[in-house]
């Protein structure tokens, strides 16, 4: 995530009636089945001994806060560690659960992950700056280079996951403009980015501008990593299917935007996002993994236990902080973090069994 604001046809999904909400991600079970069906199909194909130490395939995860997970799980690196680069991934975030599902059944050969997710990279980015909150060094986080550099992609690199684009418009920084808007009588968030003041881009800019530069970052992708299947993901169903479904008391959902503006932010602005992300990702030839049609029904304004996506303050582990530096968003007095709509271990748990599945049909050919 940002602090100062706010990463080919669709992959199966669960059954269901468009809008219709699904209680749980896809079955554990059906995917171990998947996994070991398409394990023995790809061992077929690859010759008896030809596995080795330096047999294996090479996959890269690129991405932004919703691939690097931020407070699900343990921090990689570990806190403490001198190795941290502020990036803030961690072990339950869905490149960690497939990495696990995939040594468990590996598809015909061991899959390696190179994991350079980073906690808030735009497109553009990808990402050159980090500013985790979480116990930076006394002379502040070093520039990183970008994900393609870090994940030292080349024409050995098999697949490439990348789960970015939020960052970029920013969605994070508009969800907390129509928060602050929200509060204050007459003001409207769909208003403010339809008809933006002097500096501000409005809506069909921020989407053309990110179209544009989804383009130029999957062509630099396919020219570091020319022989790799690249696999994009969009963003899950943060945002109820009506607005009113929101307590705009509750700060652990999305606190006091209007229900109006929660609409106009999911039908203009989020799902356009990942139509977006999905148009140019088939231009490419490449496949998109769709998690939002898995995950309607557990968006950030259902009750524990239901949602899979966080609201503006809401669960998360002790070192994740409660405060949100250079703003007034404070979650202590509830006793909970400033979480700003990202997704749980559930909802990193159903992207992964999206994920997962669209790794192994992409390494059938390899």
């Amino acid at each position: 995530m940002r602090w100062t604001s706010m990463g080919r046809p669709a992959a199966a999904t669960l059954p269901g009636r468009p809008g219709e909400a699904v209680r749980r991600p896809v079955s554990r079970l059906r995917t171990r089945a998947l996994a070991v069906g398409l394990a023995l199909a790809v061992s077929a194909l690859v010759p008896s001994g030809s596995a080795g130490a330096a047999d294996q395939y090479e996959w890269a995860a690129l991405g932004d806060s919703y691939t690097a997970g931020g407070f699900v799980g343990d921090p990689q690196p570990p806190l403490g560690s001198a190795s941290r680069d502020g990036c803030d991934r961690t072990s339950d975030a869905y490149p960690g659960v497939v990495e696990r599902e995939l040594d468990e059944f590996p598809p015909g050969r061991p899959v390696h992950l190179t994991n350079v997710s980073c906690g808030n990279a735009t497109i553009a980015e990808i990402a050159d700056t980090t500013i985790s909150p979480v116990q930076p060094p006394a002379e502040g986080w070093p520039a990183v280079d970008p994900q393609i550099q870090r994940a030292k992609l080349n024409d050995k690199t098999d697949v490439v996951t990348i789960g970015v684009g939020g960052n970029s418009l920013p969605f994070g920084g508009m969800l907390l403009k129509c928060l602050q808007l929200g509060a204050t009588p007459g003001k409207s968030c769909r208003e403010y980015y339809t008809s933006p003041p002097e500096g501000e881009e409005n809506i069909q800019d921020k989407l053309a501008r990110v179209q544009d530069e989804y383009v130029q970052m999957l062509a630099k992708v396919h020219e570091a990593a020319p022989n790799a299947r690249v696999i994009t993901i969009g963003y899950p169903a943060v945002l109820p299917e009506e607005g009113s479904d929101c307590n705009r008391l509750d700060i652990t959902e999305l606190g006091a935007i209007k229900h109006a503006d929660i609409d106009w932010l999911r039908d203009n602005v989020l799902k356009p996002l990942n139509n977006t992300i999905q148009r140019v990702t088939s231009f490419f030839g490449d496949r998109y993994t769709d998690v939002y049609s898995s995950s309607v029904g557990h968006d950030a304004c259902q009750p524990a236990g239901v949602k899979w996506i966080e609201g503006i303050c809401g669960d998360a582990a002790d070192y994740w902080p409660d405060k949100l530096p250079g703003t007034l968003l404070n979650c202590a007095p509830i006793n909970k973090r400033v979480t700003l709509v990202h997704p749980n271990a559930e909802g990193h748990a159903n992207t992964a069994a999206h994920v997962e599945r669209a790794i192994r049909i992409a390494l059938l050919d390899r």
